[in-house]
């Protein structure tokens, strides 16, 4: 899961990123082959996976994880983001959009409404462009006698329409989810987490002109939390009391994430290694084996499935086995957050 980090310039997308990567004490934030990219890889604390990996004592223990990428070419006041900043963005799965909510050193208020309308349109006229081109491509191509009778250009021309109009693909969602799209990897139809950006002292959502529809928002307090991050445990905990931070932006982050991008984690298990295995909601057996490798989804036979709840009820796969609480299901059947699978297969 690949979330692209968003914002103009001075809203505090670099301190939001900070915070997430400090949050763990991870430091393993790496610079890609472009100049001033910026990408981290963070581990999804999950207290299934502790217990598993306690309970099967294996030799790794591996869990879910999410990169965060800071494009290169940061938004400049009063001109667009370039086409090969947004190129960048269209592999993530997600977009967090950092919008500022505290008052500059000058004295600047903040307009958290605009600052996120202004990178919409950005977005929406980056994707027009993308349709536009590709339409015109179709056409001449007939007119050479390429004809390919498809549903491409018609569902090109109604993204097109929408677009012009102003509006975000992610309204759309039948629409913008069809297959024949997908390799457009269109930026406004991408699920979108905004980050109220808040000072120190403010916890409150912002009172929005014309509210955001369909997007996920989260207020944190960017610089308070990213000062946490850097602290020695003791004092971070007494700093978290003092401003009522219950849980880290990192976590909020992770989990609103999930839930933007319907995603959930089944876990396999053994001697050897306890992994969890991010998938999407309503992911057939089938095609989750495939996410762990392509001959076991190739070479399918059945799953077989515990729950990780009833796992520890009742204190062993055994005992579970025992009441019948152990399943084989077939190809289609739908994985369920929590599941523990051990697939069968024969290449």
């Amino acid at each position: 899961m690949k979330l692209g980090i968003i914002g103009l310039l001075q809203s505090g997308r670099t301190t939001i990123f900070s915070a997430l990567t400090g949050a763990r004490g991870q430091n393993n934030d790496s610079s890609s082959s472009r100049s001033d990219s910026r990408l981290t890889t963070i581990r999804v604390l999950d207290n299934r996976v502790v217990f598993l990996s306690e309970f099967y004592c294996p030799k790794k223990t591996t869990y879910a994880q999410v990169e965060y990428l800071i494009p290169s070419s940061p938004h400049s006041s009063g001109s667009e983001l370039n086409s090969s900043t947004w190129n960048q963005l269209r592999t993530c799965d997600a977009l967090l959009h950092v919008v500022r909510n505290f008052t500059h050193l000058g004295g600047t208020a903040p307009s958290p409404d605009q600052d996120f309308q202004q990178i919409e349109d950005e977005m929406i006229l980056s994707d027009l462009a993308v349709a536009e081109k590709r339409i015109e491509r179709i056409q001449l191509d007939r007119k050479r006698g390429k004809t390919k009778e498809d549903e491409e250009l018609p569902l090109l021309r109604k993204c097109q329409g929408f677009l012009e109009k102003g509006e975000a693909l992610r309204r759309q969602k039948e629409l913008s989810a069809r297959p024949e799209l997908k390799g457009f990897t269109f930026l406004s139809a991408k699920p979108q987490l905004v980050i109220i950006n808040n000072g120190d002292d403010d916890e409150a959502m912002p009172v929005w002109r014309n509210a955001p529809d369909n997007v996920e928002l989260l207020a944190v307090r960017g610089k308070l939390e990213m000062d946490i991050a850097d602290m020695e445990a003791d004092e971070a905990e007494e700093f978290k009391e003092a401003y009522n931070i219950h849980e880290s932006v990192l976590d909020r982050v992770i989990e609103t994430s999930y839930k933007m991008l319907n995603r959930l984690s089944f876990f396999t298990v053994g001697p050897d290694e306890v992994k969890a295995w991010p998938v999407e909601t309503g992911t057939p057996a089938r095609k989750a084996a495939g996410t762990i490798h392509s001959d076991i989804e190739k070479g399918f036979i059945r799953a077989e499935v515990l729950s990780f709840k009833n796992l520890k009820i009742h204190g062993s796969f055994q005992n579970a086995k025992k009441l019948g609480l152990v399943r084989l299901e077939g190809k289609d059947y739908e994985v369920k957050d929590g599941d523990i699978i051990n697939f069968r297969f024969n290449v």
